[in-house]
């Protein structure tokens, strides 16, 4: 008799970091191992999906629909959320025991709070997706400071104390599993690029590229001012920002800073790996990430990466000074002072970015899954 996965993925309506790891998880599982594999998703019964899932994946959509909280005043969420948790753990008990797996992933989102009180007799872990220092932070500006910092507390506490009941949490990074000292249940398994390029770049374009959302955590305003550092320096190079979002206020303050002419704030782009192969250096400016997977898409085409050291990823994905080097984080002069050295140093970005290939292969989907397998494996002895 097969073994039974089931997964807690909740939508998979819209384009987002998380949802794309879970749909390639699950659909490798489904095309290379004989498992019996099911899908929880709670959003939007009816609606289509964004990512292809596997035809082999049996699935059930509850229709709670929680993303409706996100819309509605704060007095109102919470008695609409403790209605649809209540809903939700009903169904969702119902669910496994009828089903009765043999393993039960959770990606720690709202069945966190109760999956490991389902009497189901499935092993339960659970992976999270971003670093410890910028989760579960409870921020509202009508709360004074102490009482937001407080209720952080609690809410943290008592996740933690979810998590101490399970039989495995996996984190990404190593860096992030020394966050969790309260725990004796940590596995560490990366992200994972699902396809790699045999693009490669010459790292002769006097060109530099930075990916990732237009938002205050990617820190593309502490770049675009180190950019204004290099621009003196280096007047002939060019920057190229690509992602999704509004990029309107970025190139505003470009064009503000006299680089206009030398900055690009792009949208996203669909041949992303083009974009890297026509790049000579690549820069992570981010304020915090939960893993940093575009640092391995560009070191496999083989470019070199300046990145701020920020929890949590870059330390673990780069070797400083080998593949990439590290900058500390926020010190937008350092970045600046880093990105010259690169660019007046040929022969360093010709041998970081060979070492950057071959480092990047070690998060490769084949590599990574391998490791989630034998969790499975291990634990279903």
């Amino acid at each position: 008799m097969n073994k039974k996965i089931v997964y807690f993925v909740g939508g998979l309506l819209s384009p987002n970091g998380m949802g794309t790891i879970l749909s390639q998880k699950i659909n490798y599982l489904a095309e290379h191992t004989d498992y019996d594999l099911y899908m929880v998703l709670t959003e939007k019964a009816g609606s289509p999906w964004y990512y292809d899932i596997h035809p082999r994946v049996k699935w059930v959509n509850f229709d709670i629909n929680f993303d409706e909280l996100d819309i509605m005043p704060f007095h109102k969420k919470l008695w609409h959320y403790f209605l649809k948790q209540r809903r939700f753990k009903r169904m969702f008990s119902d669910y496994l025991m009828k089903v009765r797996p043999d393993i039960t992933v959770s990606i720690c989102r709202r069945e966190i709070n109760f999956i490991t009180d389902i009497q189901d007799g499935s092993k339960k872990i659970a992976e999270i997706h971003f670093a410890r220092p910028f989760y579960r932070k409870f921020q509202k500006s009508f709360f004074p400071k102490f009482l937001n910092e407080w209720i952080s507390k609690q809410w943290i506490g008592r996740f933690v104390n979810k998590l101490k009941r399970l039989d495995k949490f996996v984190v990404l990074t190593e860096e992030d599993s020394l966050n969790w000292p309260e725990l004796n249940n940590l596995v560490v398994i990366p992200n994972f690029v699902s396809s790699t390029s045999m693009l490669r770049s010459s790292l002769s374009n006097k060109r530099v590229i930075a990916v990732g959302r237009y938002s205050w955590q990617k820190g593309f305003d502490m770049l675009i001012n180190a950019w204004k550092v290099v621009n003196t320096r280096h007047p002939d190079w060019q920057l190229d920002i690509y992602g999704s979002g509004d990029n309107a206020l970025y190139q505003k303050q470009a064009d503000g800073l006299g680089l206009a002419s030398v900055v690009t704030c792009h949208g996203s782009v669909e041949h992303v790996y083009e974009k890297y192969a026509e790049s000579s250096l690549f820069v992570l400016s981010s304020r915090y990430e939960g893993f940093g997977l575009v640092l391995v898409e560009a070191m496999g085409v083989g470019l070199p990466v300046v990145s701020f050291a920020c929890p949590c990823g870059p330390r673990d994905i780069l070797k400083d000074g080998e593949t990439g080097i590290l900058v500390s984080p926020g010190d937008v002069k350092g970045l600046a002072e880093k990105i010259c050295f690169v660019i007046e140093h040929q022969d360093v970005r010709q041998s970081m970015g060979e070492r950057a290939i071959t480092r990047a292969k070690m998060f490769t989907q084949e590599r990574v899954m391998q490791q989630w397998m034998e969790l499975f494996e291990n634990l279903m002895k």
